[in-house]
């Protein structure tokens, strides 16, 4: 028998919106030991100078996680511009400058090229793996880290607001895989006035907006006060929601206990489904499994072993620190 896994098997979304300051880790952590929960990741770091919407997956959520990194990213950024960093945003050295500022209508001119499909070099420091080691773990050492530029797209890029002659307001919508910070930094380097990144915040991800969001300081509150701890699980949406833009096709008791076992099953007649690709499988309401249908035929690539839960009977304590 395997050791029996610390927590409660709780399962769904909760979705953060994050301050500057702690990791998307810690956060993590924070909301893990929130809901006592067994598992828990997140939808997409967000870095420690970032704020914003960060999907914290718990249970067996952590399976849809992929659907909502894959989903559209929504951020609105501040660009400080006249100096270039190590980092590409405030937290980093100065590496160049320049007394040149750029007018606003050349900031809309030079926007035009970074909409639709751009090639863009991540940061230096960045989590992408390079030899086994991540690029930022290279870069501390003092090492140039050679990057292959990659595609990403860029669906929708406004200014916002130019501030003054030093800062202008940005909102982007983009797919994953995108940096704000090599934005700025691109930006900068076409307007030949170098600029880094100095605020950003994530207006949404996938199907997660900041209508459904709460603050990180205001879930401590609920999970460490007695009268206010129902209110805590208020915030902990299905997993489901995390799949909104795919099918979801009903199946019976025993279609349900055939796709959980790992076997494929059969839906014919005038009521089968008539698109092919994932679906989302659900019993009584209950989700059962992500399946790939084609020609008729459900195979479960996915299954959920979902159990009834509710809130623990005492309120679980975040640590003193928050995180």
């Amino acid at each position: 028998m395997g050791r029996r896994k610390k927590g409660d098997p709780v399962s769904g979304w909760v979705i953060v919106d994050k301050p500057v300051g702690p990791t998307s880790t810690q956060v993590v952590g924070a909301i893990r030991r929130l809901f006592n929960a067994q598992k828990a990741g997140h939808a997409g770091t967000l870095d420690p100078l970032a704020e914003g919407i960060l999907p914290i997956a718990l249970g067996e959520a952590t399976k849809t996680i992929p659907f909502v990194v894959d989903g559209e990213k929504v951020y609105r950024f501040t660009v400080k511009w006249g100096s270039a960093t190590s980092t590409d945003d405030a937290e980093g050295d100065i590496v160049a400058s320049s007394d040149e500022r750029p007018l606003e209508s050349a900031v809309k001119t030079a926007l035009e090229g970074f909409r639709g499909e751009i090639s863009q070099v991540p940061p230096q420091f960045s989590a992408i793996k390079v030899g086994g080691e991540r690029a930022y773990d290279i870069a501390r050492d003092g090492e140039t880290v050679e990057l292959k530029s990659r595609v990403v797209t860029i669906y929708e890029a406004d200014l916002v607001e130019t501030l003054d002659v030093d800062h202008s307001i940005f909102e982007i919508v983009c797919s994953k895989g995108t940096y704000v910070r090599a934005i700025a930094r691109d930006l900068g380097e076409v307007l030949g006035c170098f600029g880094h990144v100095v605020a950003l915040r994530r207006l949404a991800t996938g199907p997660f907006e900041e209508e459904r969001s709460i603050s990180l300081d205001k879930l401590k509150e609920f999970g460490n006060s007695a009268a206010a701890h129902p209110t805590l699980w208020e915030h902990l949406h299905p997993l489901e929601t995390a799949l909104d833009d795919i099918p979801a096709v009903a199946v019976s008791e025993a279609d349900a206990f055939r796709l959980k076992q790992g076997q494929a099953i059969l839906l014919r007649g005038r009521d089968a489904p008539v698109f092919e690709g994932i679906a989302l499988t659900v019993a009584g309401g209950t989700p059962v499994a992500l399946a790939e249908y084609d020609r008729g035929e459900l195979k479960p690539v996915r299954v959920f072993n979902l159990t009834d839960q509710g809130p623990p009977r005492t309120p679980s304590v975040a640590s003193s620190d928050g995180f």
